[in-house]
This record gives C-alpha cells, sequence and structure tokens, in this order.
C-alpha cells in the first residue's frame, strides 16, 4: 500500500483503488468537504502524476473520457484547493508523492480495461444537493431541479419567484465560474427550449456574479443533475416505429405544456424590458417551430 497524508488530503493507493480523502485544512475548499471520500477504481483513470514547484508540488490524477460527471461539468476550472482529483504537496513529503506514483504506474492494470466510458463510474454528489448564491437558490433531489429567485435576481426573475425542471426535461448542463470580471453561470439547458436569451433573462439560467461566496459550490448541483441525464458516450438509442395515427401520448402533451409556458415566460420578460424586439421573435419563432414540428 502506498500513502500520502497531509493536512490538505490522504491519498491511499491498495493496488486496486485510489482512495481520495479531503483534510481538515482552512485552505481546502468546502467543495471538496462535502464531496467527501472518493475512490477511484484503477480502470477509472489513466495514471497519476507529480508536478514540483517553487513553494510545493502537485499530484494530479487523470480521469479516463466519461468517467466522472464532475469532471465533465467542472471542465478543469475547479482551482486546486476545490478539484478533488489534485492535492498540494509540501517540500517534505516530495518523496512520498513519487512512491505513491510510481506504484500507480507498475500496477498491472486489469485485462478488461477500458480505454472510455459509456456509462458514469462514479456516481458524483450525493442528493438533495442545495446551493444558495446571490441570485438564487438552486437545489436537486434527484428528480428536479428548482431555482428559488432572491431579491438580487433581475426583476423578471423575481417575478416568477420559483422556476422548476423535472430532469427529464433536461438536455444538458453548463458551468461555468467567474473569470477575472466576467460573470460565471450555471444553466440547465431544457430539451427542445432555444438557448438564445442573455443568462440575466434566463430563467433556467443562474449568473454567478465575482465575490459570490457559494459560486464554486454551485459545481455540485451541475453534477448531480449530469449525473443522473443519459452519459454523453453511450450508444444512440434505436428511433421509434412511426406513431403520428395514435393519440399523443402523456410525455408529449407534458412537452407541449413546457413549451406553452415558456412562451408565457418569454412575453413577461419582453413586457419588461428584458428582451427587445428581435431577441423576444427569435426566441418565440424557435418555440413555434417546436410546436409546429
Amino acid at each position: 500500500m502506498a500513502e500520502i497524508s497531509s493536512p490538505f488530503g490522504t491519498w491511499t493507493f491498495d493496488g486496486e483503488v485510489l482512495r481520495i480523502t479531503p483534510g481538515s485544512h482552512r485552505r481546502v475548499h468546502k467543495v471538496r468537504k462535502t464531496l467527501g471520500e472518493i475512490a477511484l477504481p484503477l480502470s477509472t483513470f489513466t495514471g497519476l502524476s507529480y508536478e514540483p514547484g517553487r513553494r510545493s508540488g502537485k499530484l494530479r490524477v487523470r480521469l479516463k473520457d466519461g468517467a466522472d460527471p464532475l469532471s465533465l461539468v467542472a471542465g478543469g476550472h475547479l482551482p486546486t484547493n476545490a478539484d478533488p482529483y489534485q492535492l498540494t504537496v509540501e517540500p517534505e513529503q516530495q518523496q512520498a508523492a513519487e512512491y505513491l506514483v510510481d506504484a500507480v504506474r507498475f500496477t498491472r492494470r486489469p485485462d478488461d480495461d477500458p480505454e472510455s466510458f459509456d456509462r458514469y463510474a462514479l456516481p458524483g454528489p450525493s442528493v438533495p444537493v442545495t446551493v444558495s448564491v446571490g441570485e438564487a437558490t438552486v437545489s436537486c433531489d434527484g428528480r428536479r431541479v428548482v431555482m428559488e429567485w432572491g431579491w438580487q435576481a433581475p426583476e423578471a426573475k423575481r417575478k416568477l419567484r420559483r422556476t422548476e425542471l423535472a430532469l427529464d426535461a433536461i438536455e444538458g448542463v453548463d458551468w461555468l465560474p467567474t473569470i477575472g470580471l466576467n460573470d460565471g453561470l450555471l444553466r440547465f439547458r431544457a430539451r427542445d427550449v432555444p438557448t438564445t436569451l442573455p443568462p440575466e433573462a434566463d430563467p433556467h439560467c443562474v449568473r454567478l456574479v465575482w465575490g459570490t461566496e457559494n459560486e464554486l459550490m454551485t459545481v455540485l448541483v451541475a453534477a448531480a443533475v449530469v449525473a443522473r441525464l443519459p452519459h454523453p458516450n453511450a450508444p444512440a438509442e434505436p428511433e421509434p416505429e412511426d406513431s403520428s395515427a395514435s393519440a399523443p401520448d402523456a410525455s408529449t402533451l407534458d412537452e407541449v405544456d413546457g413549451v406553452l409556458r415558456r412562451l408565457r415566460e418569454l412575453g413577461d420578460l419582453h413586457r419588461d424590458g428584458i428582451l427587445d424586439d428581435a431577441e423576444f421573435a427569435t426566441a418565440k419563432q424557435a418555440l413555434l417551430r417546436r410546436l409546429s414540428g
């Protein structure tokens, strides 16, 4: 067994699983502490590296494509103190870090070791998960996403008070933290609903403004949703048989209802001046094409 332990975290490799446990140091972000221990089977990562630095080094594990919903949604934007797959290494622990790297490198991999995954090998954050930021309180309970709009939200969103999306109505999630002076966002892309609206006008998008205390915590909501959506590498499902002559089923009626509700939301945004005439017309036509299609 190979192990490195510090106030920033403990990484242990037993020849089959790399166990990553967050430390108690004040610089360890609460994203990391909330996730808790993560167990990575050898088949889920391509390798482990140690990167020396001037004051401290860094251990980094490289996950395989499609193994982890958190890595997919974070897109490399988490800083080291919030990223579970990076560990700060003090100079006196360099030897332990290099020994851990070698232990992984020289361990024989299983014969059926996959190159990538078409289903998530890791579960992602547990639910329910709730995070409050300046604009809203956003949560996922495993069945739906709810955004409760707060006083810092634009007036159009405050009037809605609450936006709710069933997970089976979501086709994807976009997450980006603030970069420099540019705001970040957490956007849930609803199936068959255009995403041409700016973040401040989109009732499916929470803006992450610079200085927001829980900005990075929103990645947990994003990852919890992504973990429950169809995997991007999953085999394509066969085309359904033509059933145009049959009556619409409940899912079709729900879809129509969702589009009509979205049209009402667009009308409110246009009336309140959040959307100009061109933006309103573009979004409205996209929805109407969906209804006529």
